[in-house]
């Protein structure tokens, strides 16, 4: 998948291990046989839970089954001299609240915000010797008319009242982030105290209510419509209406046509950093960077970290508790609670006893000597599992059915590639020296000049075919952060879709296959910037197996499973068991299968913390 390039450029040394390792690895003295709480995978959301778990006093181990933490919020450099934010690239989702209560300034982290944010670049081949036109946006409203004009006058003088519209739906669902879902099954069968604790989690969505006012039928139709036809009402150009349409497929196999798609376009813009609404960011020094700060965060404070350390199993008691984990070397961890960043798939079909034969296998460790001879020549009895629940009853065969229908299809291949040279658009070429221009910062939208391309993209993937002519976004985060990359050399973030798991016919996908995507893509490229494909020094390509087998993304899909309506709030992951308890009394989810689902916020580790931390004082 990597390729290593023609060695233009000299690699830049790197310590192998971060200070937060360093320092852990000696504070800590090694793995414990006991601790109150254990997190399974050091992702962002892990890394979260575990720090504000420690900082309430609650003695946390993290075991990572990667050489490196933060999941798909990694830098790692592939290519001698380039690093790269492997999977996850920009930053704007993470949550106000966890950048100050974790002191992440304070840790390392440093942002470079962006604008302007979104460029558009045309293609308009009958344009003759005239430059193609592009469209340039960010924080200067004045600019941003100035820019849509060129398409259309009157889409010029709507779009501040669009993004005031939209402004206010994000401050809506806000709220709703930081707190558990509505908890539906406590309303239904819960005792008088439960019912009465549960009334709390109506508060959000009453504030969102009032914010919302008497224009929650249009705002409703945001979230349930296609953005296509949300954008159709407010807009005529093409140019504009694709643009702001790509945040409403992107990382989703679905496409601006189908209904729903105007959450996930919510999803992307409700975000904000260091209190600029909607600003979107590169983390210096990678993603990595951020997963980095979070983790010293964490250790600070006493928690332990682990790489190299792969979680095999939960245990769980007769009771239907959990009591631990057992790592891959056979390794046994007690703990009162554990906590899982991994996906629901993962967590349930992998992680916990999945039979009858399992579960009796588990329960033979708790047994008295003298019973686990009679327990062990036949079947279960009452009479030697008195007082134990059966499997189906903390585990139930129907939560597990719908756990394993998830919709985890992803349209998504990564390609990160180290270029000797920035590229130089037909829209808007090069300065003389090559230095980084405002519109190098940005999202660089490709083939996204109308949403018929989008659509189309979409279909080839639906055929089980890779794109015919793939969705783009380009990022290059050097043009901000020159850490990233040798001197006058940068490294390219390429986030393109629609891509089906399996291949037509059963194909499944190979280095030839790959490589074929991926020259598909540069030659997409190289037809707005030509040259592109000279500069390359070499390239990493994720396709979504790879995103799957690497970073333990199910299907490759980056949120973990898909954020439609039928998987969000309180029925992610799935109704009556959202949130983040599960049936499994002590296990606890806390990574984007949980509510509030995918991105680079944090929010589902910070709630699942609060409520582990209510249930531990409570036993």
């Amino acid at each position: 998948m990597a390729a290593s390039g023609r060695g233009l450029c000299k690699a830049v040394a790197a310590s192998p291990f971060p200070a937060w390792r360093r320092d852990n690895t000696e504070a800590r003295g090694g793995l414990k046989p006991e601790y109150d709480a254990v997190v399974i995978g050091a992702g962002h959301n892990g890394l979260v839970a575990a720090a504000y778990l420690q900082r309430l006093g609650v003695n946390t181990a993290v075991f990572e089954r990667r050489h490196v933490i933060g999941g798909a919020a990694v830098t790692e450099e592939i290519i001698p001299g380039f690093k790269f934010s492997r999977a996850s690239y920009l930053l704007s989702l993470l949550r106000p609240q966890i950048y100050t209560d974790l002191e992440l300034k304070k840790h390392g982290l440093r942002l470079h915000l962006r604008n302007p944010y979104s460029f558009t670049p045309m293609l308009e081949e009958g344009a003759g010797s005239k430059v193609p036109r592009c469209l340039l946006l960010g924080t200067d409203m004045a600019e941003n008319q100035k820019q849509i004009a060129q398409f259309s006058q009157k889409d010029a003088q709507v779009f501040p009242k669009y993004e005031e519209f939209m402004h206010r739906l994000a401050l809506a669902i806000d709220p709703l982030l930081d707190a558990a879902p509505v908890d539906m099954a406590a309303f239904q069968h819960g005792s008088l105290l439960q019912r009465m604790r549960s009334l709390s989690t109506l508060k959000p969505l009453l504030k969102a209510g009032r914010i919302l006012g008497a224009q929650l039928p249009r705002y409703y139709e945001v979230l349930t419509a296609p953005i296509t036809k949300v954008l159709d009402q407010w807009f005529e150009s093409e140019p504009l209406k694709a643009t702001l349409a790509t945040d409403a497929v992107i990382g989703a196999m679905t496409s601006p046509h189908t209904p729903g798609s105007g959450y996930v376009l919510l999803h992307h813009v409700m975000g904000g950093l260091e209190g600029m609404q909607g600003a979107w960011g590169y983390v210096q020094g990678g993603m990595g960077a951020l997963s980095d700060a979070i983790a010293s965060s964490a250790t600070t404070h006493g928690a332990s970290i682990f790489t190299e350390k792969t979680v095999a199993k939960v245990q769980v008691n007769s009771e239907g508790c959990v009591q631990g984990v057992v790592l891959e070397d056979g390794t046994e961890v007690r703990s009162k609670m554990v906590l899982s960043n991994t996906s629901p798939q993962i967590t349930f079909l992998k992680l916990t006893p999945q039979d009858e034969e399992d579960f009796r296998r588990e329960r033979l460790r708790d047994l008295p000597e003298q019973r686990k001879k009679a327990a062990s020549l036949g079947p279960w009895t009452s009479e030697a599992f008195h007082g134990a629940f059966s499997f189906q009853e903390w585990l139930p065969e129907e939560f597990l059915e719908r756990i394993s229908q998830l919709d985890t299809r992803s349209p998504v291949t990564k390609i990160n590639v180290a270029v000797d040279r920035l590229p130089s658009f037909l829209a808007a070429p090069n300065a003389p020296r090559g230095q980084p221009l405002p519109h190098h910062q940005c999202s660089i939208h490709l083939n996204c000049e109308d949403t018929l391309l989008l659509h189309q993209a979409f279909e080839d993937a639906m055929d089980g075919l890779p794109s015919h002519r793939p969705v783009i976004e380009l990022c290059i985060p050097s043009s901000l952060d020159p850490t990233l990359a040798p001197p006058g050399c940068h490294v390219v973030s390429l986030f393109t879709q629609y891509m089906p798991y399996t291949l037509a016919g059963g194909k499944a996908w190979d280095e030839q296959e790959r490589d074929a995507y991926a020259d598909r893509v540069f030659d997409c490229i190289e037809v707005y910037a030509p040259g592109f494909k000279d500069s390359v020094v070499g390239r990493d390509i994720l396709t979504p197996p790879d995103l799957e087998r690497i970073f333990g993304l199910p299907g490759g899909n980056i949120f973990h499973c898909a954020m439609s309506l039928d998987q969000l709030y309180f029925a992610r992951p799935v109704p009556l068991h959202s949130g983040y308890r599960c049936p499994l009394q002590g296990l606890y989810l806390c990574g984007s299968g949980a509510h509030p689902g995918g991105g680079v916020m944090g929010a589902a580790g910070r709630n699942a913390a609060h409520v582990a931390f209510r249930d531990l004082k409570s036993m």
